[in-house]
């Protein structure tokens, strides 16, 4: 059946219908038509207050727990939720069981998920079987489609950074850098401030992240190649990550949606919901970390989608796991906080071309006779998230039963 959206406001910056509000007609994944107004009495309808499309939103950084720890998490589940928060294309990360570090462990990826609704990526680790020791197999992991290398919130030791990125230089590979040195406040699980000291727990400072990013920064100066630091959360960090950009370092940033929503005094409860690393900070990082969305100083808004189940969360705060089940509110937590603030068409690029540039994938426009995925959604309406409506295997999200503004109406057309 053929798809008309109507009257829909087209976010996309390459396409000659951009700011427009057009009717759009899509057969079998090909845009047919783009006009004013199409009549097209067969075809399925999709219409709603302030609807807007865009090319499909693309997430940086999840994991779907699959292989290994399925009842968290499994690549059925996990795109579901991706489908249900708008995205067309996801990045996992390599932390499964066994870790993604050989090519055969990529290509099981890619077989399970050939003919999925979503377009799965897949990061290979940096280091063998993520131990932190030797290099891993990522000329053969690039080969068989790994996008870029990790060990996604481990620690990587200087030398083998600094081996990663003289190696990978050999095949333009993106190393992705968590900027995080455990030794720094080694059990912390908190901002390292006021709140920490109310609540009586060890605290996590700004300088467990900025040290480790100066690091990165003067490897990466020092060796060559690309890297994109996956998660910042202070302002130190944005304003490191500025001043390498325009230096010409090929250095690209991302932040989690969830950093904007909260901030250290949100954990006063011990919510181990809201139990994440990095952790939340100060509201003048927050302040800073929308500055650096607006200037482009960061490229990317991803989910850092952490599924866990029940037994790791609910339990006493310091013991509960970090992380959010969160693909599926990412988009509405982004508008939530930035309306207002941002012009909208920003806020898609940061779900858009700004990830596609990341991982230099070319987006195809939204012009007619060109076969796209579009995500269709609305910044008119609300959105409540409920268990019933909860598609995620793990439940460990602060957004449920929490009202945000807009709403994912789905995605149209073909990756």
């Amino acid at each position: 059946m053929k798809t008309l959206i109507k009257s829909a406001l087209i976010l996309n910056r390459q396409s000659s219908h951009h700011g427009k509000r057009r009717d759009i007609l899509i057969d079998k994944g090909v845009i047919e038509k783009i006009s004013a107004n199409i009549e097209a009495p067969k075809a399925h309808e999709i219409k709603a207050r302030g609807l807007c499309v865009s090319p499909a939103w693309i997430d940086l950084r999840a994991n779907f727990r699959d292989p290994g720890f399925e009842y968290k998490e499994d690549l059925a589940s996990g795109i579901a939720a991706a489908v249900a928060g708008g995205f067309g294309t996801v990045v996992l990360m390599p932390s499964t069981l066994p870790v993604i570090h050989g090519k055969s462990q990529v290509e099981y990826i890619a077989a399970q998920t050939r003919n999925s609704t979503v377009r799965i990526l897949v990061t290979g680790s940096l280091s063998d079987n993520m131990e932190g020791k030797q290099l891993s197999e990522m000329f053969d992991m690039h080969n068989s489609g790994a996008v870029a290398f990790t060990d996604d919130k481990q620690s990587v030791g200087t030398e083998l950074m600094s081996r990663a990125l003289e190696y990978s230089k050999n095949f333009n590979g993106l190393l992705y850098s968590f900027p995080f040195d455990q030794g720094v406040n080694p059990g912390g699980t908190v901002h390292e401030g006021k709140t920490s000291v109310a609540m009586g727990t060890k605290g996590l400072s700004s300088l467990s992240e900025e040290l480790r990013l100066q690091r990165d920064i003067e490897l990466l100066k020092y060796c060559g190649g690309r890297l994109h630091v996956s998660l910042v959360s202070t302002a130190r960090s944005v304003e490191l990550i500025r001043k390498a950009k325009k230096e010409g370092l090929q250095i690209t940033c991302g932040i989690a949606a969830h950093q904007l929503s909260f901030i250290e005094e949100d954990l006063l409860n011990f919510d181990s919901n809201l139990k994440v690393l990095p952790p939340f900070r100060s509201a003048s990082d927050t302040k800073a970390l929308i500055s650096g969305l607006k200037d482009g100083t960061i490229d990317a808004i991803c989910s850092d989608h952490s599924p866990e189940d029940i037994e790791h969360k609910s339990r006493e705060f310091e013991d509960a796991a970090y992380g959010i089940s969160s693909i599926q509110t990412t988009f509405c937590a982004a508008l939530d906080k930035l309306s207002g603030q941002m012009e909208l068409e920003r806020i898609v690029d940061l779900f858009t071309s700004g990830p596609a540039s990341v991982l230099k994938l070319e987006q195809p426009t939204i012009e007619a006779g060109n076969k796209i995925s579009l995500t269709a959604f609305s910044t008119e309406e609300n959105t409540t998230f409920t268990k019933e409506g909860w598609l995620s295997k793990s439940e460990n999200s602060p957004y449920i039963n929490a009202t945000l503004k807009g709403k994912v109406l789905g995605l149209i057309g073909t990756i």
